[in-house]
């Protein structure tokens, strides 16, 4: 099982240090993959490019970086900055953020969301891949090229939930990273939606990271009612609860992933039978329950 780490919040208790010790412990455990997200702390990507220097093997992302506070040129430039600094071991993952913070927090127009995204990954991923772009599109028009030398491209992920979403990373980017979406959707909707439309396009088989949140404890019930407390808004946000609603889930905490050894291990495989291919856990709970969660991780790489 290709499992990862979802661990940005290691900038938080402890800058940029706690990150390269939470990233560098994460490569010494095996993992493949270490996650930060972009919301309003540290700027994922340069935080990554800092405290990823220390490591030489685990896979560095972002889930998600919101496309739209940055020019695609800009965040292409930047993400193969990183790529350079890190040796080529990142994933952009890229998403449009929600309603409620571009418009209500940042001042920005939220207006066709698919139309938007479509117009960025236009730009965003030929400058990645090839160092060139031209295009003509409703929302942006961009002619350039990048003269950073001997560029590393680096796969782009789309936070995609929609269906409409899901065929556009398909079409056009590596894959798509998904959030508070449980196994009965990725099997049903998340993948043969996606798997599809790259199909379609003549494009390789998809990546579907999910991130999920997972304590391995005794005290189910009251894992739940943390998770709770923990990820309450992604119940508010429409396109969380779109998934939420697809699963038949009442709110975050149902798709949470705890129970002992034996039930969490079963859970992870129902989302790998799903169709993801790679898993990114959130671990929450006590000191002795992370613990238990990190063993019990790192039993199934």
């Amino acid at each position: 099982m290709r499992i990862g780490i979802f661990g940005g919040g290691a900038a938080e208790r402890g800058g940029l240090d706690g990150l390269a010790e939470a990233i560098a412990e994460a490569e010494d455990q095996g993992f493949g993959s270490f996650w930060m997200e972009q919301i309003f702390g540290h700027d994922a990507l340069t935080a990554l490019a800092v405290a990823g220097r220390s490591t030489t093997r685990i896979g560095l992302g972002t889930a998600v970086v919101p496309t739209y506070p940055r020019h695609p040129m800009m965040l292409a430039a930047q993400a193969l900055t990183v790529q350079e600094a890190v040796g080529g071991r990142l994933t952009l993952g890229v998403g449009l953020s929600h309603q409620v913070v571009i418009e209500g927090l940042l001042g920005l127009s939220f207006e066709q969301p698919l139309r938007h995204m479509r117009d960025y990954l236009s730009v965003l991923v030929p400058l990645i891949r090839d160092g060139n772009v031209a295009y003509a599109g409703e929302t942006i028009s961009t002619h350039i090229g990048l003269t950073i030398p001997d560029p590393l491209p680096c796969p782009v992920l789309v936070a995609a939930l929609g269906t409409r979403m899901l065929e556009l990373a398909g079409r056009v980017a590596d894959g798509t990273i998904t959030w508070m979406t449980g196994p009965a959707t990725l099997a049903a909707h998340t993948v043969p939606t996606i798997t599809r439309a790259a199909a379609e396009a003549g494009a390789p088989a998809p990546r579907v990271a999910v991130g999920l949140p997972v304590c391995v404890t005794d005290d189910v019930a009251g894992a739940r009612e943390r998770a709770a407390r923990l990820y309450a808004v992604y119940g508010t946000l429409p396109s969380y609860r779109a998934m939420l609603d697809r699963e038949g889930a009442d709110g975050p905490a149902d798709l949470a992933i705890a129970g002992d050894e034996a039930a969490v291990t079963a859970a992870i495989e129902d989302v790998f039978e799903a169709g993801a291919t790679e898993l990114f856990a959130s671990e929450f709970g006590d000191a002795t329950e992370r613990t238990r969660t990190r063993e019990l991780l790192r039993s199934l790489l």
